[in-house]
Parts: structure tokens; sequence; C-alpha cells
């Protein structure tokens, strides 16, 4: 006996809408994305973070169709813009710039930030590691990492650096006083100490960059791509870098692990992440796309050319490495005893 017209079209629509609430979420979300993005870069425009966030935003553009739009949110080391990042619907529209310092060091910081890395976002894939470098002007008399320890410790308080507070070049130096205070085995001498410098606070890098240019500060550890163009200009030095080994843009410049502190490494770094819950399928669509437009190609070479190494990770890795990121700078605050500014 057969059922009614009207009451079979009724089970068959059930029946297509039963099948279409199995399928997975890949398959349910195949239009995404429909809109444009917004990527928060939480940091003002113009700096080293702008310009990655900038070239990622360019290059996701092209490789997803849609427009990805740059929302600088500065404040607090980069936590604000993170803050709002984690509250944003996790619908694969809204993607933050992670980093050291918001996703790391801001953690250690008191009061610490509002979000947790595990519980509010989904980091998709770090875009590169930048070596820090430990630079003065050109006319200084020091000439190497050893005469600026030595002349530290013989003229306490005549050394000053640009520090702008929990920043990767911040940490840099406290890492390189911590080092030089702790011997072998863990504990202090007289002949193990750390050098007499004086920090003078600056609310940016750009700033603080520009009083080592003027010479009203002795040294400052900032980013490589910030520093190289007064490097190869004349009117700045480079007493060391902050990478195990050294860069082929500077050979000349040996790392602070050569200069008889082997393991000194202080780098910056930066990736995409979303916030926590944005479905599977964009997750994944988004680790690929990131692998693809950096891992060997114009884009990873060009951020490569001005001082950074590009790393184009998978997701479980970048969340993995940010974890382990967030343990080692944390022993370093701690000890420094730095807080938010």
């Amino acid at each position: 006996m057969s059922l009614p017209v009207h009451r079979r079209q009724v089970l068959s629509a059930t029946a297509a809408l039963m099948g279409a609430s199995l399928l997975p979420a890949a398959a349910q979300n195949t239009e995404w994305p429909t809109k444009p993005l917004r990527l928060i870069v939480p940091f003002p425009a113009g700096g080293t973070s702008d310009m990655l966030g900038r070239t990622a935003a360019a290059e996701l553009s092209k490789s997803l169709g849609q427009p990805v739009t740059v929302d600088n949110i500065p404040g607090a080391g980069g936590a604000t813009g993170c803050s709002v990042a984690a509250k944003a619907p996790a619908d694969g529209y809204t993607l933050v710039l992670s980093g050291i310092g918001s996703n790391a060091i801001a953690h250690a910081l008191t009061p610490p930030p509002a979000y947790e890395e595990e519980r509010d976002f989904i980091h998709i894939s770090q875009i590169n590691a930048g070596a820090n470098v430990l630079i003065v002007p050109a006319s200084a008399p020091i000439k190497t990492l050893g005469e600026m320890i030595d002349f530290s410790k013989k003229n306490p308080g005549k050394l000053s650096y640009a520090q702008v507070n929990a920043s990767s070049g911040h940490l840099a130096m406290e890492l390189l006083r911590q080092t030089l205070t702790t011997c072998v085995g863990g504990t202090a001498t007289a002949n193990c100490s750390a050098p007499s410098i004086t920090g003078m606070p600056f609310a940016g890098g750009g700033p603080a960059l520009s009083a080592v240019l003027d010479n009203k500060v002795s040294m400052m550890f900032t980013n490589l791509d910030a520093a190289l163009p007064h490097l190869r200009s004349g009117k700045l030095r480079a007493l060391a870098i902050t990478s195990l080994f050294r860069s082929p843009l500077l050979p000349d410049v040996p790392s602070v692990s050569e200069s008889g502190y082997p393991g000194f490494m202080a780098v910056s770094w930066a990736g995409v992440s979303v916030p926590a819950g944005t479905p599977a399928n964009i997750v994944t669509r988004l680790e690929k796309d990131m692998m693809r437009i950096f891992k060997n190609t114009p884009a990873g070479q060009q951020l490569e050319a001005v001082g950074f190494m590009v790393m184009a990770s998978r997701s479980a890795d970048y969340k993995a490495f940010i974890l382990s990121e967030a343990r080692r700078w944390g022993r370093v605050v701690r000890a420094a005893g730095i807080k938010n500014s």
C-alpha cells in the first residue's frame, strides 16, 4: 500500500535533514568564507608585529578569496587585542596575530591577562622566529659583548639600555643578567655577576631605537629586522645576536651563545590564532593555507630577507611551542620581578 504523496514528501525531507546532520563539519561549512575576515594585530601600526600581520593578511586574502582586514588594537603589551580576540565569535571570521609578548610573557606578569592559551585560543601556525640583536651607537667605544660586560662591571651605572617593559628585548637583557649571575651548578659567586646597566623605560620599540640612534642611551636588544637598515647604513654597531647561531644577514656578528654563554637564545616570534571553538574544518583550512603561504614561497623569502626565520608550523606544534615558551619566560619574569607597567 503506497503512502500519500504529501506524506512521502515529508518523510523524504526529514530523511534529508537527518542525513545532513550526520555529515562531518567540513561538509556542512564548505561555503566558508563568505564575507571579509579581520586579523587583530595587538600592537600599533608601523612596527614589526604590524608588518607581519599585514603580510599574513595580504597572503590569506589571496588564498581565501575574501579580504582580510588588519585591525590594530594596541595596549598592555598585546594583551588588550588578544582579550578582544578571545571574546570574538568563534566563526572563523576573527583571527589574531599571537606572539611572544601577549601569549607567553604576559602570563607571568602581575596581574595576568584575562585569557588563557588552552582555554581561549586555537593556535593555527607560527609564522616566524626572529633574533634580537644587541646594538650600540656606531660611535661607542665598545666593540664586543665581552667588552660591554667588562666595562659595565668596572664602571657601575655608566651604561644604560633602552627598555620596553616585558618586550622580547627586555627579557633578552634580563636573561643575559641571569645567565651572567648564575655559575655552573646554579650558584652565584663574586666572579660571576650581572653587568651593571641601568634600564631606561620607553613606551615602544620605535622611540627606544631612536634613543640609541641619538646616543641618549648606551644600547638595547631589539628585533633584527628593526636594526638591520641602521646596521647597514653604519649608524649602529651590533655586539651580539640572540639566536643560537649567526645570522646570514650579519655573518660577522657572533651569537651570545658562541661568545661564551652556550645555549643562550632569546628570539621573538609570532603566528596566527583563532578563538577557541572555531570549527575544526576552518582550523584545518587555515593551517594548510598558512603552511602553503609561507613555506619556501616568495612571501616567506621576503620575510627572511629582512631578518626573520620563517617557521610555517602545524597547529599542534605551534600550541606546544607557545606553552613551552610561556613556561620558559615565566621563570625569567619571576626571577627578575618584572611587573605590568
